[in-house]
């Protein structure tokens, strides 16, 4: 079976791969131009994505979204990591937190499936804290943003990904693929 990645990361695409491809799921990622949608509900942009890239392309293909939550920044940056990642170094975002008693930081992974039938979604939350000093190589967040005891940075250091692989969201989009 083969799904389409639309994505220009290398991190979502090794992680789609280390799930999929131990089932028989090739994932062959490709970029396309879609204007995304701006939104604080993170499905509603997945879903938007995912159908604006089955129109371009018209194949089975997976679309994955990144929400970020800061309670002490009142859900800042919800969506907008991305380019939030690209304008605050680490130091940016360690001030934002100094004077905040709740370090947690909340990262959900969004995985949108469609094709000619059906549009399935996956997601899958994980909690984590603000560090006090950067650790790691990768973008501002990645190094501050620790979750099972390593920031995200330091996982790639080690040639890792964001999580364990078993507690990819992937592995239950892979379950529901195999039965479809």
């Amino acid at each position: 079976m083969k799904i389409y990645f639309i994505t220009g990361n290398a991190r979502k695409v090794g992680e789609a791969k280390l799930a999929c491809e131990l089932a028989g799921i090739e994932i062959v990622q490709q970029q396309v131009e879609i204007d995304e949608i701006q939104s604080t509900v993170p499905h509603a942009i997945s879903i938007d994505k995912a159908e604006k890239a089955y129109n371009l392309i018209k194949k089975p293909l997976v679309v994955t979204d990144t929400f970020w939550r800061i309670p002490a920044l009142n859900g800042f940056p919800g969506a907008y990591m991305k380019d939030i990642a690209n304008w605050f170094s680490s130091e940016d975002f360690l001030s934002l937190m100094e004077m905040k008693e709740n370090r947690q930081i909340f990262f959900s992974e969004n995985i949108t499936y469609k094709d000619t039938e059906t549009i399935k979604q996956f997601s899958q939350e994980y909690e984590g804290i603000i560090v006090t000093e950067p650790r790691g190589t990768g973008n501002s967040i990645e190094n501050v943003a620790q979750f099972e005891g390593f920031t995200l940075g330091e996982r790639r250091e080690q040639g890792g990904y964001s999580h364990k692989p078993e507690d990819y969201v992937w592995n239950d989009f892979v379950k529901w693929i195999n039965k479809k």
